[in-house]
């Protein structure tokens, strides 16, 4: 059973930082893209930070360049996301999400990914 669990959400001030964890099982990591989600309330799902596993391509959306860090950590099935410098307009449900490789080009895309998780909630107060 292919299983994708998020973990590490929470509430936190404006500037300060969380550190999400995607922890994966049912599938061969090593196959799989995993992309960071998040949607917020009567907004689309956009693309946050996605790594790929075959080549270690990494994307960022544009609004989180320079304060979001995606990392995998291959031994133990899972991806992280460092949040730092955090602001109220990164407040969404933030999920995780595995698509089979290759990805490529559509590594921020949705659509590209097979399975997700559940989502953990990330709240900025101001």
């Amino acid at each position: 059973e292919v299983q994708l669990v998020e973990s590490g959400g929470g509430l936190v001030q404006a500037g300060g930082s969380l550190r999400l964890s995607c922890a994966a099982s049912g599938f061969t990591f090593d196959d799989y893209a995993i992309g960071w989600f998040r949607q917020a309330p009567g907004k689309e799902r956009e693309g946050v930070s996605c790594i790929s596993r075959r080549d270690g391509s990494t994307y960022y959306t544009d609004s989180v360049k320079g304060r979001f860090i995606i990392s995998s950590d291959n031994a133990k099935n899972t991806v992280y996301l460092q949040m730092n410098s955090l602001k109220p307009e990164d407040t969404a449900v933030y999920y995780c999400a595995a698509g089979h490789e290759p990805v490529g080009l559509r590594l921020h895309y949705p659509t590209a990914y097979d399975y997700w998780g559940q989502g953990t909630q990330v709240t900025v107060s101001s």
